[in-house]
């Protein structure tokens, strides 16, 4: 499998790194590029291929990313505004050659960005007052954008708001004073639809705590050796759900430890103290005398960080392991968390305002413990993952908070794709790997969503196919359709077990699917995600971006290439059936 090198622009600057392609036979003084020249040609190649990029006159390109893949090509993602206004639904990626000529463009609106009129009719005031009344909550700052997401261009105000449940984002049309889009910063792991019908059920989610087990092999030297402070130590977590594990933490004196891994850029868990802020450095640090953090029950308030430490520490050496990805927004700055997280609340999120994880503890009604479940921290994690690039965005929101439209869906598939790729590469007895969700929630029918058979999941009504129909399911309903695709090409059809865990995984054709192996799969979806896919990827585009990741990959002959065209068919996913206009 070949590995990508991708520098985050917006954090790190365009200068200063370079890349030679191998192979070119050109003498390496002179094959050498850096990020900040592969910028520049790919924002002049926009400009030069206007008709093709749809960047026009009044548009500027800021990099968010530079992408240089081993085998020559080189892709630029860039989030666009225009006349100095931001553009909703503006992102796109060009994609370039090792030699910096023009391949190719991914686009998230297919349309001219430019809105009829630059002249707002409402007052920033007036928008602040209108996202106020929509989110329930206080208005901040309104600032003039351009909606390009719904078909067209218009003049709108985003709005900040900062209400009862967290944070969110509101869209104000400029000319006419509708409300856009409303769209919470954080991302739920539990929707208001599954907790409604959970609640309409009389069920309540109460996840089995893992027994205690001998913890991992600790690494390197003894903390009580370390004869300068702060210094790299290796303690204990007793966790809720997974027994004893080894975690890498900060002593800072000869009796004093901080859960803080200055391994991993500093990755820290803290304690929310049941305040719901979205304020990393509110949060009260975990520290320790011994080293060793929880006991496995709740009655310890280090027993859920000790999860959630562990559990955001596995999914960063996923992400750095396998795709060699630094950070959730590959910009070598730590993942944090805070556990303990509001008044009884009954869920766990990715929240963009402080970059972090944020756990409850449960409402103590339906929700008996925190979910700091290990595919529970891979699946939000994730989240972040898909923030920092394609930021995949729902298209509508109700008024319960519910989400909806294809790319929202297929964010919620990524999500629960790579959170089961977490399980695999953790390999943690007290918590075996598969392909279902939240299978250690306690919930009646054994798993939150399955890969293999996503219908099973009769709680969310998942759906196995796509139809004209999944554009109106709420997304995790819809997420089957994508998370399909991927176990079939992982795994191909039909009955099997893989580990302790049985699966059947139909097909929509009655076709028969052989599958590439999980690895080779998760490096498809990955490069899609990074190189393919932007806000408004729909189904139909994200076969497109795996089989250009695959190609990439494995070559447009390979079995591989064949293999991502089958299960996306197997799905019901196929270019004859592409709706004409979608963005």
């Amino acid at each position: 499998m070949a590995v990508a090198v991708a520098v985050t622009t917006a954090a790190t600057g365009l200068a200063g790194t370079a890349f030679a392609g191998p192979g070119t036979g050109v003498h390496p003084a002179t094959a050498v590029t850096t990020t900040a020249q592969v910028a520049a040609a790919a924002r002049a190649a926009a400009l030069a291929h206007s008709t093709a990029t749809g960047v026009g006159a009044g548009d500027e390109l800021r990099a968010q990313d530079v992408m240089i893949d081993p085998e020559g090509a080189r892709h630029v993602r860039f989030e666009r505004t225009h006349r100095g206004m931001p553009v909703l639904g503006g992102d796109l990626v060009v994609h370039l050659s090792r030699q910096l000529a023009y391949t190719g463009v991914t686009r998230a609106a297919d349309h001219a960005v430019a809105p009829a009129t630059t002249a707002a009719r409402l007052t920033a005031r007036q928008a602040e007052e209108k996202a106020a009344s929509a989110a329930g909550g206080e208005a901040g700052t309104a600032a003039l954008v351009v909606d390009a997401r719904d078909g067209a261009a218009a003049l709108a105000y985003q709005v900040p708001v900062d209400g009862a449940g967290g944070s969110s984002t509101v869209v104000v049309d400029a000319l006419t004073g509708k409300v856009r889009s409303n769209t919470p910063d954080s991302d739920e792991f539990l929707s208001p639809k599954v907790l409604e019908t959970l609640r309409r059920r009389g069920e309540t989610l109460d996840p089995a705590t893992g027994a205690g087990a001998r913890p991992q092999a600790l690494a390197g030297a003894s903390a009580a050796a370390a004869p300068h402070y702060p210094a790299t130590a290796h303690g204990t977590g007793k966790s809720l759900f997974v027994g004893k594990v080894a975690l890498t933490t900060t002593q800072t004196a000869r009796r004093s430890f901080l859960l803080k891994d200055p391994t991993r850029y500093g990755t820290e868990t803290r304690d929310a103290k049941g305040r719901d802020t979205e304020s990393f450095g509110k949060g009260a640090k975990f520290t320790s005398t011994t080293d060793s953090w929880g006991n496995g029950t709740t009655t310890s308030r280090g027993s859920a960080a000790a999860d959630a430490q562990y559990g955001i520490t596995e999914t960063l050496d996923f992400y750095k392991k396998t795709f060699g990805r630094k950070g959730i927004a590959n910009n070598s700055k730590p993942a944090r968390a805070m556990v303990h997280w509001g008044d009884k609340v009954g869920n766990a999120f990715w929240d963009s305002p402080c970059g972090c994880m944020l756990y409850g503890d449960g409402d103590g009604d339906q929700i008996k413990k925190p979910l700091v479940v290990l595919d529970v921290t891979g699946h939000e994690l994730t989240h972040g993952v898909v923030d920092a690039t394609a930021k995949l965005e729902p298209t509508r929101i109700d008024s319960d908070g519910n989400q909806y439209g294809e790319a929202g869906s297929l964010n919620e598939s990524l999500a629960d794709i790579f959170g089961s790729g977490v399980e695999f590469f953790a390999a943690n007895p007290k918590n075996p790997p598969n392909y279902l969700v939240g299978e250690k929630l306690g919930l009646a029918q054994k798993f939150l969503r399955r890969l293999d058979h996503p219908s099973l999941d009769r709680l969310e009504g998942t759906v196995d196919y796509w139809s004209p129909q999944v554009a109106n399911a709420e997304v995790h309903a819809g997420s089957g359709v994508s998370s399909h695709a991927f176990y079939l090409l992982a795994e191909g059809s039909g009955r099997k077990t893989i580990g302790a865990t049985t699966y059947d995984s139909p097909t929509f054709d009655g076709s028969t699917v052989k599958g590439i192996g999980r690895a080779k799969a998760t490096a498809v979806f990955y490069r899609a995600l990074t190189r393919y896919m932007v806000s408004s990827t729909d189904f139909h585009d994200a076969r497109t971006a795996t089989l250009k990741a695959a190609k990439d990959l494995y070559g447009a002959s390979s079995v591989e290439y064949r293999t991502v065209d089958q299960a996306w068919a197997a799905v019901n996913v196929t270019a004859a059936d592409a709706p004409a206009a979608r963005h």
